[in-house]
């Protein structure tokens, strides 16, 4: 990882001896799952324990690939 150089610290009113590695690289957020074809999105559900019952599946992305989405 690369060091982040003292005159930027100053500009950030940051300590110059504690990492600032959380303040430049922030965390990514979670996304949803999606597949290329229904039955990839079905074997990934039935590998996870999920039955066809619980769920169904949203076309997605310009309508090219599928999400789950739990009923309830």
């Amino acid at each position: 990882m690369k060091k982040i150089h003292s005159r930027i610290k100053r500009k950030f009113k940051l300590s110059t001896h504690v990492g600032q590695h959380h303040f430049f690289h922030p965390s990514k957020r979670k996304r949803a799952k999606t597949f290329k074809t229904e039955q990839s999105a079905h074997n990934w559900a039935k590998e996870h324990g999920i039955s066809k019952e619980k769920y169904s599946l949203k076309r997605v992305k310009k309508d090219k690939k599928f999400q789950i989405v739990m009923k309830e």
